[in-house]
C-alpha cells in the first residue's frame, strides 16, 4: 500500500470564488433537470420528493469530502489518483474503466434527450428523434476531432440560462398546484423511492470535479470549501423546486412525459416559453457533450498508454494532442449504446441506472480511499466516513443495476493477471537486467 498523498505541489491557480462556484454548479446541474423529474415521478410518485431529498442529503457529506481532498491535496488525477495510492494499481484501473466505459453510457442518453426536446417543439414524429440526437452528437465530435472546443464560459452561461429556465417555470407554474396529486404519496412503496434515488445520483454527479480543477484556484483550501457549500445549496433547492412543482403541477401525468418541463410550462404559459426551453436545452444538451468527448478521449488515449487498451490508442495523450484514435473508439462505443437505446425503444431509464451504478461505484472507491488519505479524525475524515457508509448504501440500492461495473472490475482484474504473467515470462537480456518492465499504473482521469 502506498503511503497517504503528501503535502500539495505549489501551484499557480487564479479561479477565486465566484468562478469557482460558477464552476461547480455547471458541473452538477445539467441535463438530469430535463428528464429525471418525470422518471422519478414514474418510478415512486408524489414520493419521488424524498428521493431527491435524500439524495441531496447526501451529497453533503459526498461533497464535503471531495473539497477536502481538492483543497489539500491540489492533484489534476482526480479520484483514480487518490485510489491508485491507497488500494493500488488494480483498483484505480477499476475506476478509469468505469469513467470510459461505464459512465460513456450516459453520452447517448444526453443526446437522446437533445433529441426528445427538439422534437417536441418542432411537433414532428417521435420517431425523429435518434436522427435528431445522433445530429446533436456530431458536432461536439467533429469539434473535438481538430482540438476545437466551446468555451468553459458559454458552457456555464448556457447552463445557468437553463438554470433560469427552471426558476420561471416553477414561478409560473406554482398558481396550478393541486394538492390533490400528492395522494397516494407511495404507490409503488418504499421500493419505488430507492430506484428513484438511484436514478437521481444522475442529476447530483459531478461533486468530484474540484479534484481535478483544485489547482486552478488561487486559494484552494479556502475557496473550494465556501465553493462546494454555495453549490448545495443552489442545486439542491432547484431540484427540489423542480420535483416538487412536476408532481404538483402534472400529477399522473409526470410519469409519462418525455419533457416534463415542456410539459409544466404548457400549463400556464404556452407558446413562446416552451420554444426557449426546447432551444435552451438542445444547446445545453451539446454543450454537455462537448465536455464529455475530450474526457473520454483523454481517458481512452491514458488507458491506451498505460497498456490497459490496446497501445493503438495511446496517441494523443499527451498535453496537447488530439487523442483521435480513443476519439474514434469513444465515438464506436457511443454508436453501440445509441443501437442498444433504439432496440430498447428509447426507453433511457435502465441505461441512466448503468450510468450511475458506475457513479456510485467510482465515488464508493473515492471514498473508501478518501479515509485513509485524509488526517484521521479532521472534520474531511469524519465526512469520509459518513461519506464511505451511504455510498455503500446507494451500492446497496443498486445491486442489480451492479452487471456491468462488475463486469469492468473483473476485466481491470484479469489485465493486471494477464500483465504480471507477462512479465514473468520475459526472458533476461544482456545483463540479466528485464527484457520488459511492466508500465506504472499512472493516473487516467481526465
Amino acid at each position: 500500500m502506498a503511503p497517504p498523498v503528501g503535502r500539495a505541489a505549489p501551484h499557480h491557480g487564479r479561479l477565486g470564488l465566484v468562478q469557482g462556484t460558477a464552476l461547480y454548479v455547471a458541473s452538477v446541474l445539467g441535463t438530469g433537470i430535463l428528464v429525471l423529474p418525470g422518471l422519478a415521478a414514474q418510478v415512486a410518485g408524489p414520493a419521488s420528493i424524498l428521493a431527491v431529498a435524500a439524495v441531496l442529503v447526501l451529497s453533503i457529506p459526498l461533497a464535503g469530502t471531495f473539497a477536502a481532498l481538492a483543497s489539500r491535496f491540489p492533484d489534476p488525477g482526480g479520484v483514480a489518483s487518490y485510489v491508485r495510492r491507497v488500494l493500488g494499481p488494480t483498483a484505480a484501473r477499476m475506476t478509469g474503466y468505469w469513467f470510459f466505459f461505464g459512465v460513456c453510457v450516459g453520452a447517448p442518453v444526453v443526446a437522446i434527450l437533445g433529441g426528445e426536446y427538439v422534437v417536441a417543439v418542432l411537433g414532428v414524429d417521435r420517431a425523429a428523434v435518434p436522427i435528431i440526437g445522433f445530429a446533436v452528437f456530431l458536432p461536439p465530435l467533429i469539434a473535438n476531432w481538430f482540438g476545437v472546443r466551446v468555451a468553459g464560459w458559454v458552457q456555464f452561461v448556457l447552463t445557468g440560462l437553463l438554470l433560469a429556465v427552471v426558476v420561471g417555470v416553477v414561478a409560473v407554474t406554482f398558481p396550478a398546484a393541486d394538492a390533490a396529486n400528492f395522494t397516494p404519496f407511495l404507490p409503488n412503496g418504499w421500493g419505488g423511492v430507492g430506484v428513484a434515488i438511484s436514478l437521481f445520483v444522475w442529476a447530483f454527479a459531478g461533486w468530484e470535479v474540484g479534484t481535478h480543477i483544485a489547482g486552478e484556484f488561487r486559494d484552494p483550501r479556502r475557496i473550494i470549501p465556501i465553493a462546494t457549500g454555495i453549490a448545495i445549496a443552489v442545486v439542491g433547492l432547484g431540484y427540489l423546486a423542480l420535483q416538487f412543482a412536476t408532481v404538483a403541477v402534472l400529477g399522473d401525468r409526470a410519469g409519462t412525459s418525455q419533457v416534463p418541463l415542456l410539459d409544466l410550462v404548457e400549463t400556464t404559459a404556452p407558446g413562446i416559453g416552451s420554444v426557449l426551453v426546447a432551444i435552451v436545452a438542445a444547446i445545453v444538451t451539446v454543450g454537455v457533450l462537448n465536455a464529455y468527448l475530450p474526457a473520454f478521449g483523454k481517458l481512452g488515449a491514458a488507458l491506451g498508454r498505460d497498456g490497459d487498451l490496446p497501445r493503438y490508442f495511446a496517441k494523443g495523450a499527451e498535453d496537447g494532442a488530439v487523442p483521435r484514435r480513443a476519439l474514434a473508439l469513444t465515438g464506436a462505443l457511443i454508436v453501440v449504446y445509441f443501437v442498444l437505446m433504439l432496440w430498447n425503444e428509447l426507453d433511457l431509464t435502465g441505461f441512466i441506472l448503468i450510468h450511475t451504478s458506475n457513479m456510485v461505484a467510482i465515488y464508493a472507491a473515492g471514498m473508501l480511499a478518501a479515509t485513509l488519505i485524509l488526517r484521521r479524525f479532521s472534520l474531511g475524515w469524519w465526512l469520509a466516513i459518513v461519506a464511505t457508509v451511504l455510498t455503500a448504501g446507494l451500492l446497496l440500492l443498486a445491486w442489480q443495476n451492479l452487471v456491468m461495473p462488475i463486469v469492468l472490475a473483473a476485466a481491470s482484474v484479469v489485465v493486471t493477471i494477464v500483465r504480471r504473467v507477462r512479465a514473468r515470462r520475459t526472458p533476461p537480456v544482456g545483463d540479466g537486467a528485464a527484457a520488459s518492465v511492466v508500465p506504472a499504473d499512472v493516473e487516467v482521469v481526465p
